[in-house]
C-alpha cells in the first residue's frame, strides 16, 4: 500500500483505486466462476429438463455477459428484469453483475403504471422481460420518461421474437471467451431492489456485493447451509428472501439448486420428491398450502429436513401439524427486511415451540437493539423500534438522500417495526411502527391504497388496515366514509382499486361508515379499525 493511502487520517481507497486491481476481487459476478472451479461437474441449476453444472453455468453467464457487454452496456447502468422464475433470469442477474451492471429485479404482479415508475426512477438504460408479461413492458415503456436502449425477451412461450427486442435465448447460447475483468468494488452498488416500504411510491434499496457476501455468511451460518443440500426455490426471484437468503448462498456454497417457475403446491411436492431435496423455503401461506394439498400424503417428502418460513407469522397450530406430519423436519423462522439484505434474525429449530411469537436472535453479522423516541436502548421487556447496524445493511435509497439520512440516523438503520427482547435475548416484533400490510408475504403500503380510494369521486375518507385472514395470513381492508349522496358500493370501490393496483394490493373487504374512529387530535385509530374490519366480509368487485 502506498504511504498516502495508509497514512493517518487519509480516506479508505475505494475497490477499484486499490494497487495491483483485481486482487482482491470479491464480488457477486465472481460467486459462480468460484464455484465452478471447486466442483465443475456438480449440478448447480435445475429447471424444468434443463440441468446445469458448475462449470456450464459458469460458461453461459459468461456467455450472456459478453451478449450485454456487445450492446454497451457497462459498469453502472441499470437494467431491469421483468420475470417468472426461469433459468435466464439467474443467468441474466450474475452475467450483470460480472460487468458491474446494476440489476433492478420488478414484481411481476405490479401494473403498467407501476412499473413504468421503477423504470423511470431507476433512470433503467435495458429491460430484459418475460414474453407473457411484454404488454405491461410495453405499456410501461409507453409511460414512462427514460430511455430504453435494450429491449429483451425471455421467451418461455417459444412465440416469435417481435420487433425492436432481441432473443435472451441467442445469448444463453452464446459462446463467449472472458472479456476483459471488471473490478468492481465491494461499496458500489450492484442491485436496486424496490420496496413498498411505507410511502406512496416504492424506494429503491440499493445494495452491494460486500451487503450481500455478508449476507450470505449469515445465511449459510444461522440457517445452518451445506454444500451437500439439495435447494427448491419456488419463490419468486424479485424477492430477496428467495433470491439472496436461499438461492445466491446456495451457489456460492455450491450445492444443487432446484427453480420452479411458481409456487405451485403440487409441483413443490412432485420437485420434492423427485429430485430429493433437503431444504425449503417459503411463507407460511405456502406451507398451509402444501399441508391441505391432496399430494401432501402421496408424495415420499423424507429428504425435507429444514423449513424455513418468513415474511408473515406461522399459526401455531400449523408449526404442530408440520412437526406431527414431517418429524424429521427442522424449522426455522426468518425476519428480515430489504435494506438489510434481507436476513436479520433466526428463530432455531430447537425454540420453535419454546418460543412461540418469536423472530429469534440476531444473525451472525447483525448488530440489533430496541430503541426508544429518541434512539436510546432501552432494556429487555420494553417495547420500541427495532435497529439494526453492520456490513449487511443497504448503501441507502436510490435517489433518495432524505428518506436515507433519515432510515441511518445516529448510525442505525431504522426499521421502522416495533419489537421487545425477552430476558434471554430473543426478539418478539410487536407491531409495524408505520401501518405495514402483509398480504402473502408481500408489502404493501397502506397510504398507497389509500391515494388510490381516494381518486374515487364519491370518497371523503379512507383508512388501510391489514386484518387476519385464513389465506393470506393478513389481507388488505379499508375503512370508508362516503361524500353525500353518493351511491357507490364496497365491490365497486374494489373494482376501481383492481383497476390501477397489483392484485394483492387490493381491498379484500371495504366497509362504508359514517365516521372514522380518531383521537382528540384527529389521528385515525387504526387497532380499532382492524377489530372492526376483521369481522367484516370480503366484497366482492
Amino acid at each position: 500500500m502506498s504511504d498516502a493511502a495508509g497514512a493517518a487520517g487519509a480516506p479508505a481507497p475505494s475497490g477499484a483505486s486499490l494497487p495491483y486491481p483485481g486482487l482482491r476481487r470479491q464480488g457477486i459476478g465472481e460467486l459462480v466462476a468460484r464455484s465452478a472451479a471447486r466442483c465443475p461437474e456438480k449440478t448447480a441449476l435445475v429447471y424444468g429438463p434443463q440441468r446445469y453444472s458448475y462449470r456450464e453455468l459458469d460458461a453461459t453467464i459468461n456467455g450472456a455477459a459478453g451478449a450485454l457487454a456487445a450492446h454497451g452496456l457497462a459498469r453502472g447502468d441499470r437494467v431491469a428484469l421483468l420475470s417468472h422464475n426461469n433459468d435466464a433470469w439467474v443467468v441474466l442477474f450474475f452475467a450483470l453483475a460480472r460487468l458491474g451492471v446494476i440489476s433492478v429485479p420488478i414484481n411481476f404482479m405490479l401494473n403498467a403504471a407501476e412499473v413504468a415508475y421503477i423504470l423511470e426512477h431507476c433512470t433503467a438504460r435495458g429491460l430484459i422481460v418475460e414474453d407473457r408479461l411484454r404488454g405491461i413492458a410495453e405499456a410501461a415503456l409507453g409511460r414512462a420518461r427514460t430511455q430504453i436502449t435494450l429491449r429483451a425477451v425471455i421467451r418461455q412461450d417459444r412465440a416469435p421474437v417481435p420487433p425492436g427486442w432481441d432473443d435472451v435465448a441467442q445469448w444463453l447460447r452464446a459462446a463467449s471467451a472472458p472479456g476483459a475483468p471488471v473490478t468492481v468494488a465491494e461499496e458500489e452498488p450492484i442491485q436496486i431492489m424496490y420496496t413498498s416500504g411505507t410511502e406512496s411510491r416504492p424506494k429503491g434499496a440499493t445494495l452491494s456485493s460486500r451487503n450481500y457476501l455478508a449476507q450470505y455468511l449469515s445465511c449459510i451460518v444461522d440457517l445452518e447451509a451445506g454444500a451437500d443440500d439439495v435447494d427448491l426455490h419456488p419463490m419468486p426471484l424479485y424477492h430477496c428472501a428467495q433470491l439472496h437468503a436461499f438461492l445466491s448462498p446456495g451457489l456460492f456454497l455450491g450445492s444443487t439448486n432446484v427453480l420452479l417457475p411458481a409456487a405451485d403446491p403440487a409441483q413443490i411436492l412432485a420437485a420434492i420428491e423427485r429430485e430429493r431435496v433437503t431444504r425449503l423455503f417459503c411463507p407460511p401461506t405456502v406451507w398451509i398450502g402444501l399441508l391441505q394439498h391432496a399430494d401432501f400424503g402421496a408424495r415420499d417428502l423424507t429428504s425435507l429436513t429444514k423449513g424455513y418460513f418468513g415474511a408473515s407469522a406461522m399459526p401455531t397450530e400449523v408449526i404442530r401439524e408440520l412437526a406431527r406430519r414431517l418429524p424429521a423436519l427442522e424449522l426455522f423462522n426468518c425476519y428480515g427486511q430489504t435494506e438489510m439484505a434481507p436476513l436479520t434474525t433466526v428463530l432455531k429449530p430447537r425454540d420453535q415451540l419454546r418460543k412461540l411469537g418469536s423472530v429469534g436472535r440476531p444473525v451472525v453479522n447483525v448488530e440489533t437493539r430496541i430503541v426508544d423516541d429518541e434512539d436510546r436502548p432501552v432494556p429487555a421487556g420494553t417495547v420500541g423500534e427495532i435497529v439494526h447496524r453492520g456490513p449487511q445493511v443497504m448503501l441507502g435509497y436510490w435517489k433518495d438522500a432524505d428518506q436515507s439520512a433519515a432510515a441511518f440516523r445516529n448510525g442505525w438503520f431504522h426499521s421502522g417495526d416495533l419489537g421487545v427482547f425477552d430476558q434471554e435475548g430473543f426478539l418478539r416484533v410487536v407491531d409495524r411502527k408505520k401501518d405495514m400490510i402483509k398480504c402473502g408475504g408481500e408489502n404493501v403500503a397502506s397510504r398507497e391504497v389509500e391515494e388510490v380510494l381516494y381518486q374515487h369521486p364519491d370518497v371523503a375518507e379512507a383508512a388501510v388496515v391489514g386484518v387476519p385472514d385464513p389465506r393470506w395470513i393478513e389481507a388488505v381492508a379499508a375503512a370508508v366514509v362516503l361524500r353525500p349522496r353518493a351511491g357507490v358500493t364496497p365491490g365497486g370501490l374494489i373494482g376501481f382499486c383492481r383497476e390501477r393496483l397489483a392484485g394483492y394490493k387490493t381491498p379484500k373487504r371495504i366497509v362504508l361508515l359514517e365516521r372514522l374512529p380518531k383521537n382528540a387530535s384527529g389521528k385515525i385509530l387504526k387497532r380499532e379499525l382492524r377489530a372492526q374490519l376483521a369481522a367484516a366480509p370480503d366484497a366482492q368487485g
